[in-house]
């Protein structure tokens, strides 16, 4: 079984994590959407509220779990028995962090590698620090961020 894991915070989860996921569902038999969590890192919605909203929007999808994880990636995938990290690349300054992360990824796990998908014409630009700060600021976040999504976070406060 060919599995991936997509780690992120996903704070919140945007039109591009749903586009790079739907576009990876005919490479993998299964893919998990792995929360990472970092007690730090206070976020626009709170670890539950983003696995709960990420889980509705692929409730039908049974090739789609959605899980949390704290710690290394690697030591993730081992647990999940995944072969592959999969990113998304929106530009050069995402290939440049993202290929720092993979080289030490492989260093710690050389059975797990990395897999990028290049950002869609017309979603490079979105970012989940960009749809915080436009939602933060009262502005429309709804063609950025997929409608299942939207209706969890309207629920929030604007801070």
């Amino acid at each position: 079984m060919k599995i991936a894991v997509f780690p992120g915070s996903f704070d919140p989860y945007t039109l591009a994590h749903h586009d790079l996921v739907e576009r990876a569902l005919p490479i993998f038999d299964k893919i998990y959407v792995a929360i990472g969590i970092n007690s730090a890192k206070v976020g626009m919605m709170d670890v539950d509220l983003k696995k709960e909203a990420i889980a509705a929007l692929y409730a039908s999808n049974p090739k789609i779990e959605v899980t949390t994880y704290k710690g290394l990636t690697v030591d993730y995938c081992k647990e999940v028995r995944a072969q592959v990290i999969l990113r998304g690349l929106r530009n050069t300054t995402d290939l440049d962090y993202e290929n720092i992360i993979a080289q030490n990824n492989l260093q710690l796990n050389p059975a797990v590698e990395s897999y990028f998908l290049v950002s869609r014409t017309g979603l490079a630009h979105i970012s989940s620090t960009i749809v915080r700060d436009i939602w933060r600021n009262n502005g429309d976040i709804a063609p950025l961020v997929p409608a299942q999504i939207l209706k969890y976070i309207e629920k929030l406060d604007r801070k």
